[in-house]
């Protein structure tokens, strides 16, 4: 799988992109990282990249013509998501459903956003990781990439690590324990000990159930819904 991330901050990318899931995913082929930074294709001596808003008001706007000249830049573009805060929340469905896509290109807005011309001409949907400003899209596109590519086939190295994390079927996961068995007088409960397989999957998925009912409930309403 190819990530395209179109940024004016790689710098803010580069290390997060090669350590723990995404290093391991990039080095193993698994998955490519391609930066692009806009100021690259600006048309002038200063690289200007951003210009104040037609109609006045605060802030600034990403120029449309370097960011346009990047993602046309690219060998192969595949499905563009601009990162905004007005877009479709992002969530687990959607990790899945770009996780079948061969090429993804992100678009990390900053400023005020990205001149409204790119989104209507290029860009295939728009996704928001929450309901919250954040200086760039920068940190959402790591929000994604490491949704996204946690899912990919050998990501992991065990399969079974995504298919038992919260959100996959639908609900939150069930608590886990580690080493020691007890721990400031607190035991772990007994039937995870117990080497009952399907007595742990029973727990599990009765944990898993009420964790889901206590504290997001409204993702029953989802899967009702559905």
């Amino acid at each position: 799988m190819i990530f395209n991330i179109v940024t004016l901050f790689p710098g803010f990318l580069r290390e997060p992109l090669e350590m723990s899931v995404l290093g391991r995913a990039s080095r193993a082929g698994t998955v490519e990282w391609r930066l692009v930074d806009p100021r690259d294709f600006t048309q002038d001596r200063h690289r200007t990249a951003d210009d104040e808003p037609f109609g006045g008001g605060s802030g600034m706007v990403m120029k449309a013509g370097p960011v346009w000249r990047a993602v046309e830049s690219l060998p192969e573009r595949g499905r563009v998501v601009s990162l905004t805060p007005r877009g479709r929340p992002f969530d687990h469905e959607a990790a899945v459903r770009l996780s079948l896509e061969p090429v993804v290109t992100l678009l990390c807005g900053r400023y005020k956003g990205i001149d409204e011309r790119v989104t209507e001409s290029m860009v295939n949907e728009e996704l928001s990781i929450g309901d919250y400003v954040l200086s760039g899209g920068e940190p959402a596109a790591l929000v994604v990439a490491d949704a996204v590519v946690r899912l990919l086939p050998g990501a992991l190295g065990d399969h079974d690590s995504a298919a038992t994390d919260s959100f996959y079927d639908g609900g939150l996961s069930a608590p886990a324990y580690t080493r020691p068995r007890e721990f400031q007088s607190l035991e772990v409960p007994e039937v995870l000990t117990s080497g009952h397989h399907s007595a742990v999957a029973r727990w599990r998925a009765r944990e898993s159930d009420r964790a889901t009912r206590n504290r997001r409930p409204d993702l029953l309403d989802l899967n009702a819904a559905d």
